[in-house]
């Protein structure tokens, strides 16, 4: 009896033992796995940290200043990659040149059509059925605020008289802009699986780089600035019908500083641009944002998370913390300024022989906080050697070249400004003409005479 009840003790024991031992095994399973789950998921972000100045969480990411497109920062800026909804920024931008131009009116009424009625709800759209009306404007801010797949479609269609038609335009508009990394398949950046099939071209997907992104964005706000008006809207009711408004995906709108959903993402100045997110692209962002007079753009591309974790806003604010915080502008020659020993330029057939010039323009960059950049002339020359009168003040008569290293890259950079007259030199009379070229000739016989001894 004895061994029985000593053997059953142990057995309890040993059970006790063995409960506690696989509960502390499977704790410690468990924390294996979690911490193996937490380093992975480090090494994930790790291996999307940009490197130099500033690091953010991106494949590609590039920060400009808006005025001069130089560039503050750049990490894969060349690399072509999908860039989804960012893609739309080009059809913004054709659609706001067909208004100019007058091919379209805001207030022109479309019908819209199949291709448009048809594109995957997995996507962002307004809804669009077969022969709805809606205008241009409708449509042109469905697209802009909402990110509108439906609506670029229309709209594109409406320019071009098709989606192929139109995507042929912006390829060819691409290359003018000297996007020279980009390639369109569609209007929409969609994936090409997300397209309907009988609008579907056979291959390709739509790519852009970073820079080219930044450079389509410097160029429709340089080209149509009123395009901002439309990008800060952050909410807007597509149809009085509609129950709720579209909501702007661009979450760092400063307007959004008193929206309780948002507020955290608001940065100050922030007014567009546009997002992109597709399975390939990763979350996408092209924003730009205007403090104290300087307006900044940025570009990040490939960012990880969900939409609603908002790296790519986070990370744009880092871009946008070191441009503002980093950088002031500095101006490297005056506008209006004299070129020292090109102080005047030779005219001929006028009232004088020479006229005085200056630069037409600044050269103003941002350079780093505390330090200085002093650019160089390389050369300066006359338009045409001489100058024929007549001369009016502020007509370009020639160019300065300077060189100087860019602040923020420390690259070479070269630069032209225009020299313009800052005085009238009107056209010679007859006899002012007749007596200096009769002073010329004995000038040059006394030379020629003193020149034989």
């Amino acid at each position: 009896m004895n061994r029985h009840h000593l053997l059953s003790g142990i057995t309890k024991r040993l059970s006790k033992r063995f409960a506690i031992y696989s509960v502390l095994s499977s704790f410690l399973l468990l924390y294996v796995l979690s911490a193996g789950a937490s380093v992975a998921f480090a090494a994930d972000e790790a291996d999307s940290l940009t490197t130099g100045a500033v690091q953010v969480r991106a494949k590609a990411a590039i920060l400009i200043d808006a005025s001069s497109g130089q560039v503050l920062y750049q990490y894969n800026a060349d690399e072509a990659r999908p860039p989804a909804s960012m893609a739309k920024v080009m059809t913004e931008y054709l659609v706001n040149k067909a208004v100019k131009e007058g091919k379209l009116s805001w207030d022109q009424e479309v019908i819209v059509g199949d291709n448009a009625a048809k594109q995957d709800r997995r996507g962002s759209i307004i809804l669009l059925n077969t022969g709805d009306k809606h205008t241009v404007k409708q449509l042109y801010q469905a697209m802009a605020i909402f990110s509108a797949n439906d609506a670029a479609v229309q709209l594109a269609e409406t320019i071009s008289g098709s989606e192929a038609n139109f995507v042929e335009l912006m390829n060819e508009t691409a290359q003018q802009l000297g996007m020279t990394n980009t390639h369109y398949v569609n209007s929409t950046g969609l994936e090409l699986y997300m397209m309907p099939e009988a609008y579907r071209p056979a291959s390709g997907e739509t790519m852009m780089s970073a820079r080219d992104t930044a450079t389509l964005a410097y160029t429709i706000i340089k080209e149509f600035p009123e395009i901002l008006d439309t990008a800060k809207i952050p909410s807007l009711k597509f149809r009085e019908r509609d129950k709720d408004p579209m909501i702007n995906w661009n979450w760092m709108l400063e307007s959004n500083k008193a929206n309780a959903n948002f507020k955290k993402f608001a940065y100050t100045g922030v007014d567009g641009l546009k997002t992109g997110n597709t399975d390939s692209a990763g979350k996408c962002f092209v924003g730009t944002s205007l403090i104290n007079g300087t307006r900044l753009i940025s570009v990040v591309m490939g960012v990880p998370g969900t939409t609603q974790q908002g790296y790519r806003f986070i990370e744009t604010a880092k871009m946008f913390d070191y441009g503002f915080n980093g950088f002031e502008k500095q101006t490297l020659l005056e506008a209006k300024a004299v070129v020292p020993e090109y102080e005047t330029l030779k005219v001929k057939k006028g009232k004088s022989k020479k006229v005085a010039v200056v630069t037409a323009t600044d050269l103003t960059l941002l350079v780093p906080k505390n330090s200085k950049t002093v650019p160089e002339l390389v050369e300066a020359k006359s338009a045409q050697d001489p100058l024929v009168a007549p001369i009016k003040t502020g007509d370009v008569v020639g160019t300065a070249t300077y060189k100087y290293k860019d602040p923020s890259t420390m690259e070479d950079k070269t630069v032209t400004i225009d020299l313009i007259a800052s005085e009238d030199v009107g056209k010679a009379s007859w006899w002012q003409a007749l007596f200096r070229a009769i002073g010329d000739f004995f000038r040059s016989l006394f030379n020629g005479i003193v020149n034989l001894f």
